[in-house]
């Protein structure tokens, strides 16, 4: 395919998203089944169009005074692909299954002198009902992180220390440009390749298959890293999905202690029973929620670890069409849930243990507020400070920007170059 067709498809994607209320993956899936001439090449460059158009939906649909896929599409294509006028207007007109030409006012927008003043939620690429919530999360730096979140993000991998070094995975990834991450002393990066740049398919490597390395992102890996799981613990993850923190803490734990993975949705935990077993981890127990309880475990656990459900505000690098799905409807029933979750899991802290709760949000709702009411709910709880142990387990790394009077921590993708994570930490008292 011409990149006039790539653009035609980009626009067909979006506009199914947009009419359907379609993920952008189950759309992009279904246009490439119904369009088996399409080369993995001509797939990539439809995709890349479209997740590129949805994180800077508000920009550019301010910049061409229409938010219409025809128009954010072209306007990804030239402005932040960086290909100009003259190409787009060439890829127009030179394939017959490309969309119509430039009409004039499009000429005027795309063109580098245009000048239009935008809000600050537009600028930021962040809905303008939830703008009041990024002011409150990140004052003067609002802008920033809302941009740095509609960006591309690098593919990030975790050593299994269980199997292997990272000198060794890196080694063997040298071919895929692979460096060390830049905080986590296990992570490993592959950073995002701009325009039509295919990332590799890292799972494909044999390092994977042989359990040498894991796909997370270098905040989660840094979230299981401060929850310090320590050998011989009795430790609860208590929303432990595809067990991604899982494997990470039972690494920590260096197979010894007993660790019990957890999900209200055993759909989510299916996937855990293949990873465990390629990563070498023995000493994980999966608690099916349909055929067991965790009531054995009541007051038992050195920690408990909780991935909150959330509204995903931090990881929209990675899932662009959920940041204009995101209704304040379902951002309280995410509070609410959270705040459930939180009550439950405190069950099975025993008396001088922990409990860690982690999110992939940036919103103060879902982060400090919980915080704060947890505490207020709950007296035999005290707040534990994280940046503390950032500092004892870290401490060549610089602090995180966002640390809050209790010393719980937020990291995003402008401050620390990492997917938005929150973490905080809490204690129950002993008798």
């Amino acid at each position: 395919m011409k990149d006039g067709g790539r653009l035609a498809a980009a626009i067909e994607v979006l506009t199914e998203i947009e009419s359907r209320h379609r993920p952008a993956q189950v759309a992009l899936k279904d246009w490439g089944n119904s369009h088996r001439f399409a080369g993995s090449g001509d797939r990539t460059a439809i995709g890349n169009l479209v997740f590129d158009a949805l994180r800077n939906r508000a920009s550019l649909a301010a910049r061409m005074a229409s938010d219409l896929p025809r128009a954010i599409t072209l306007a990804t294509y030239a402005i932040t692909w960086q290909k100009g006028i003259e190409a787009l207007s060439d890829a127009l007109v030179q394939d017959r299954h490309a969309p119509e030409e430039l009409t004039e006012e499009e000429i005027a927008r795309l063109e580098d002198s245009f000048d239009l003043e935008m809000s600050a939620s537009d600028r930021a690429d962040v809905p303008e009902w939830l703008w009041p919530e990024f002011v409150a999360a990140f004052n003067d730096s609002a802008v920033e992180e809302g941009r740095a979140l509609a960006t591309r993000a690098p593919v990030d991998l975790r050593t299994n220390t269980l199997k292997a070094d990272r000198e060794k995975v890196l080694k063997r990834l040298s071919h895929t440009g692979a460096v060390v991450a830049g905080i986590s002393p296990e992570g490993i990066r592959i950073e995002a390749k701009p325009g039509l740049g295919r990332m590799p398919h890292v799972q494909a490597e044999e390092g994977y298959r042989k359990g040498w390395f894991e796909l997370q992102d270098e905040a989660s890996q840094l979230a299981a890293i401060l929850a310090q799981a320590s050998q011989g613990e009795q430790v609860l993850d208590y929303c432990a999905g595809g067990g991604g923190k899982t494997l990470a803490l039972a690494a920590s734990m260096q197979n010894r202690g007993q660790l019990y993975a957890y999900d209200a949705d055993r759909l989510r935990l299916a996937p855990i029973h293949e990873r465990l077993q390629r990563a070498g981890a023995r000493n994980i127990q999966v608690r099916d929620p349909a055929s067991t309880t965790l009531a054995d475990l009541e007051g038992q656990m050195d920690l408990v670890f909780i991935d909150a459900p959330c509204t995903g505000t931090g990881v929209w690098r990675r899932r662009p069409d959920s940041k204009w799905r995101l209704t304040d409807k379902s951002l309280a029933a995410r509070v609410e849930d959270q705040q459930h979750v939180l009550q439950n899991a405190s069950r099975y802290v025993k008396p001088g243990g922990r409990m860690v709760y982690v999110t992939c949000s940036v919103l103060p709702r879902e982060n400090q507020e919980q915080v704060k009411w947890f505490l207020g709910e709950n007296r035999d709880f005290e707040s534990r400070s994280v940046i503390d142990s950032w500092n004892k387990l870290l401490p060549s790394r610089p602090q995180p920007k966002y640390v809050s009077e209790r010393g719980e921590i937020l990291l995003t993708p402008a401050s620390t170059g990492t997917d938005g994570f929150f973490v905080a930490m809490f204690e129950r008292a002993a008798p």
